[in-house]
């Protein structure tokens, strides 16, 4: 089992990472929104994996599953769907300012030196 969530964490992070690199603001948001996937994830993990734990310590109970990243998890959801909206604002504001979804600043002119010139 923790080698599964492990590997899912690994993936989750990777493909976040390359949709981040990307040029286009729509792959870097879902990268983003990957990353805090993985987060969440880890973040989950933390407080070791079991099944059928109550989070809450009652008596005759041995194993019991830690409340404390369950409520990290709840934050940090709360916070990424807040940074996404954002983020996505502002995306959305360059792209109709500008008309191209580009992330980089560099107009298309410095690209190529010849096609600057007149």
């Amino acid at each position: 089992m923790e080698l599964l969530v492990a590997s899912a964490i690994g993936i989750l992070t990777a493909g976040g990472l390359y949709l981040m690199l990307r040029l286009r603001t729509f792959p870097v948001i879902l990268g983003m929104a990957l990353l805090t996937y993985a987060v969440n994830v880890f973040l989950f993990a933390s407080g070791r994996l079991t099944v059928s734990a109550p989070p809450i310590l009652r008596d005759g109970v041995s194993t019991y599953a830690d409340p404390l990243p369950q409520a990290l998890v709840l934050t940090a959801i709360v916070i990424s769907f807040g940074m996404t909206a954002v983020v996505v604002m502002i995306g959305l504001g360059a792209f109709l300012g500008s008309e191209d979804d580009h992330v980089d600043d560099v107009p298309e002119a410095a690209d190529n030196p010849a096609e600057g010139r007149s």
